[in-house]
Formats: C-alpha cells, sequence, structure tokens
C-alpha cells in the first residue's frame, strides 16, 4: 500500500503540471489585464505608467517564460504576491482554506450519510409508496439549478422568513459572543450553503446506493446469508450494503471537483469567505497570482480526493489489495 500511495504520489506531479501550465495560458489569453483594469479606473494613467507597471510586474515577458518563472518560484512553496495588495499569495489561499475545507467536508459527509440512508430504504421498500417519494425528491433535487436553489432559499428563508442569515460565515458582533452562541452562529450560516453544495450529491448518491442494493440482494450470498439464520440487519449492512459501497467511493472522489469548482459559485453567492470567492474576486481584478495559488490548490486537494477513494477500496472490498 506504501508503495501504491508513493507511486500515485510521484504520478500527480505532471497531472499538477499540465493543470497550471493550461491554466497559466487561459487566464493570459482572456481579454483586458491587469494593466488595463488600472487603466479604467485612473483615466489619468499615461501610457509609460502602463509599461513600466507591466516591467515591474514581469507582464512584458512572453508567456511562456511567465509560466516558468512562476513555476520555478512555486517549486519552493513562494507563489508571488497578489498584484492589488502585495501580499504573499501563500497567506491570502491559506486564509480562505479552512472556510472552504469546512464547506466542503461537511457536505461530503452529509451526502455519503444521507445519500446512503435513502438508498438503503429506497432499495428494500423497492416499488412501495416509500421509494416512489425518494425517487421524486432524488430526481427533483438532481434535475433542480443549484444557483437558483440558492436564490430562492436566500429569498424566502433569509430575507421574508428571517430564519437564517442570509449571507457571510459569522455574524458582526461574533467576536463579543460566547463559545456555545459562537457555535450556533456558525451552524446557522452553515445550514444554507450546506443544503445548496448537498442537494445535487445526495439525489446523485442516492440513485447508486439503490442500485447496488438492488443488484447485491438478488446475489446467492445473500440468499446463502439468510440460509444461514442471519438477521435482516445483519445482511443488510454487513454483506449488501458493504459490497454496493465501491461504485459510491468512486463517485465521491469525482465529486471532489465539482464541489471545488461550485465554490466558486456558492461562496460568492452566500458571500461565503472561502477559496472560490477568493478566486472570483482576484478574477475580476486579473490578479494572476492569486487566481493561479487558488487553482493550484484546489488541484492538490481534488488530486488528494482521488487517492483517497483509492484507497478506501481496499477498506470496502478485502478482494482489491494495492501492490
Amino acid at each position: 500500500m506504501k508503495r501504491y500511495i508513493l507511486k500515485r504520489l510521484l504520478l500527480a506531479v505532471p497531472v499538477l503540471f499540465g493543470i497550471t501550465l493550461i491554466t497559466f495560458f487561459i487566464i493570459h489569453l482572456t481579454p483586458g489585464g491587469f494593466t488595463a483594469v488600472n487603466m479604467q479606473m485612473d483615466i489619468r494613467t499615461s501610457p509609460d505608467s502602463i509599461e513600466r507597471m507591466r516591467h515591474l510586474y514581469g507582464l512584458d515577458k512572453p508567456v511562456i517564460s511567465q509560466y516558468i518563472d512562476w513555476f520555478g518560484r512555486t517549486i519552493t512553496f513562494n507563489f508571488g504576491e497578489s498584484f492589488i495588495d502585495h501580499r504573499p499569495v501563500l497567506h491570502k489561499v491559506a486564509e480562505r482554506l479552512p472556510a472552504t475545507l469546512l464547506l466542503n467536508i461537511l457536505s461530503l459527509a452529509l451526502v455519503f450519510f444521507f445519500g446512503v440512508i435513502l438508498g438503503v430504504i429506497s432499495a428494500v421498500k423497492r416499488n412501495t409508496a416509500v421509494d416512489k417519494i425518494i425517487t421524486v425528491f432524488t430526481f427533483i433535487g438532481y434535475s433542480i439549478p443549484t444557483f437558483w436553489l440558492a436564490l430562492i432559499l436566500m429569498l424566502f428563508v433569509s430575507v421574508k422568513a428571517g430564519l437564517l442569515p442570509v449571507s457571510g460565515m459569522v455574524s458582526i458582533d461574533f467576536d463579543y459572543m460566547t463559545l456555545p452562541q459562537k457555535i450556533g452562529d456558525l451552524l446557522s450560516h452553515l445550514v444554507l450553503p450546506l443544503i445548496v453544495t448537498s442537494i445535487g450529491g445526495l439525489a446523485y448518491i442516492s440513485r447508486f446506493v439503490k442500485s447496488g442494493m438492488v443488484e447485491a440482494l438478488s446475489q446467492q450470498y445473500v440468499r446463502a446469508a439468510y440460509a444461514k439464520g442471519l438477521s435482516r440487519k445483519t445482511v443488510l449492512y454487513r454483506s449488501a450494503l458493504k459490497n454496493s459501497l465501491l461504485p459510491v467511493i468512486t463517485l465521491l472522489g469525482m465529486s471532489v471537483p465539482g464541489l471545488i469548482g461550485g465554490s466558486f459559485i456558492f461562496e460568492t453567492i452566500f458571500a461565503w469567505p472561502g477559496m472560490g470567492r477568493l478566486a472570483y474576486e482576484s478574477a475580476l481584478s486579473f490578479d494572476y497570482p492569486v487566481i493561479m495559488g487558488v487553482v493550484t490548490m484546489g488541484a492538490v486537494l481534488t488530486l488528494l480526493g482521488n487517492l483517497a477513494a483509492d484507497i478506501a477500496y481496499a477498506a470496502v472490498d478485502p478482494r482489491i489489495r494495492y501492490k
């Protein structure tokens, strides 16, 4: 297993290189640029000042030379400084990373937990009213546009009903609250973003769990388990469910890029102070170093998520061993 993990980490290096190379060229191909934005903000800026600014930030070099310089610094964990406030990019990303990880990890946990429960119930109660209700719910959850759902929840739950905070991670007076109040305030701000980020994946996972459970329950080893006198609970959760989780683990590993990519939308809508909102703000101001820092961190998290999913195969299915 250790050898397999080391091999996967080494293979992740060229993948990460390819992701950063493509991203670097794409963001430099977009119309406008950092100097153009500054020129629009201050019409008195002279062409000489723009040229000096381009030289100061190395934007007058060929794109391939800029990438080589950036990649050389990145190897030493130096992502450069922000064009806007001249703070180290690594510090800015590190400030936003915990908020993104909190939202995405909780979302994955909710998707897995409730997706498995709904899938098992739907498989066990197959072709009953319960199964049909769950099926309708999952199809609605899978089909509904999540950004539209976010706006609807904000309008009716937060603005009109006033039940939950409309945006942000904590309230303005968070620093003056007691510890229980701080926990409650954070949880209240988490409810709406978690619902929006989880509902699509929840519907997706539950359908796969149901399909796997239906197939597993028709296998000979399940009938043999019942013939041995094992209880229904033992057969369902120790035999059938465990063997139907392999595709679910695959989907959880594949859902990491979707969650990180979705953070750009959801964190902006809910004003959640994570990496997605940081990337959005940086993209508007053409802050290239910060954009590359966020993309690189997102790529690393995605590769680690896929590696974790592969390792989890061995824990679920003893027939799988990495040598």
